[in-house]
């Protein structure tokens, strides 16, 4: 049996409704996945939020982080900010499965205003069973240099 995927989801204001369709579809479809806010949709930076998944995920506390926000764009511009991770910016299949293969994210982000709930699941199911292809070990080893340099 395989192991359950540990999975942390969390949004800002303009994507509260937005983030509460999709956990409610991933949690009918079995997904375990932990919710950090925002709780309201009148109020909740996308930067903390973006911060406490990036920690964890960083952390090892789960294995992928998912971050939604008007367009996704400060989620993942903060995200980023969080040495270990590889926060990627989506809005199709494709390209979110090419950059967990190619790039290895480990944060997905996407956008309430982008797109609809069921294009979501769909790219977010995509992208969480993607695999590493370890086809650009070279880039990612740089992106943790460019980390330890502090650069």
């Amino acid at each position: 049996m395989e192991q359950q995927l540990k999975l942390v989801i969390g949004c800002d204001f303009a994507a509260y409704d937005f983030k509460t369709e999709i956990l409610e579809n991933m949690k009918k479809n079995g997904y375990q996945i932990v919710d950090v806010g925002c709780d309201s949709s009148k109020e909740g930076l996308y930067a903390p939020v973006a911060k406490k998944v990036a920690d964890a995920v960083a952390a090892g506390e789960y294995d992928y982080g998912i971050l939604l926000c008007g367009t996704g764009q400060g989620m993942a511009m903060a995200a980023n900010k969080v040495p270990g991770i590889r926060a990627v910016l989506c809005y199709d299949v494709l390209p979110a499965v090419l950059s967990k293969e190619h790039n290895h994210g480990n944060i997905l982000c996407t956008g309430a205003w982008m797109m609809n709930v069921p294009d979501a699941l769909r790219m977010i199911e995509a992208w969480l069973f993607a695999k590493y292809a370890g086809n650009n070990d070279e880039g990612v080893q740089l992106m943790k240099q460019y980390e330890r340099e502090g650069r």
